[in-house]
């Protein structure tokens, strides 16, 4: 950044990127820039939905040893190896490409990317006689029609949530309000 005569830092990552988000922090402490994060809106539960809130995803493979014999997976790539160890359970994993790691041993892996319409979601779910939907918080209209389809079919949904920022973190849900940080900060306003 110091080499690049960088004067301010906008992080704008995904919002499971907590260790991008870090460094982002770090350099940016360490230089005296001014940081700004930028993080869509979480998801919110709707009334008939049946979510369990988990930290992390240690935690979700825990919850669904008990919720279930049939979990689909939409964690992204890199986090399935959490539930490596489930021997009881039967894993429908989707993911944009396939994933790193070890995986459960029963499972069928769907490389596919959304957004999806809450009625492909609904006939995946009855198709593959779903009990549980994991997801990560990312927020976001692109993969939310799995949340409809499980509220649809009153199934549980394990959400794990977002990686905490950096405490006094400065953060924003949109562009706009981005650029309006930026003005502020050229202004003198900031």
């Amino acid at each position: 950044m110091a080499d690049n005569e960088i004067t301010v830092v906008i992080d704008a990552t995904h919002p499971f990127a907590g260790t991008m988000s870090a460094n982002a922090a770090g350099a940016a402490t360490d230089l005296g820039l001014p940081l700004l994060h930028v993080r869509r809106p979480g998801w919110s539960e709707q009334p008939g939905d049946r979510w369990i809130r988990v930290p992390d995803l240690d935690a979700a493979a825990q919850e669904v040893s008990e919720l279930g014999e049939r979990v689909f997976l939409t964690i992204g790539r890199q986090g399935v190896a959490a539930f490596a160890g489930l021997t009881q359970q039967w894993f429908l994993i989707r993911a944009i490409d396939p994933p790193t790691g070890a995986l459960p041993p029963h499972h069928e892996l769907i490389l596919a990317r959304g957004p999806f319409s809450p009625a492909d979601e609904q006939r995946l779910l009855a198709r593959h006689r779903i009990d549980v939907l994991v997801t990560k918080d990312s927020g976001g209209d692109q993969t939310a029609a799995k949340l409809d389809a499980a509220r649809s079919a009153g199934l549980p949904v394990v959400v794990v949530d977002r990686p905490v920022l950096p405490l006094g973190a400065e953060v924003v849900e949109s562009v706009a309000e981005a650029w309006k940080w930026l003005r502020d900060i050229a202004s003198g306003d900031s």
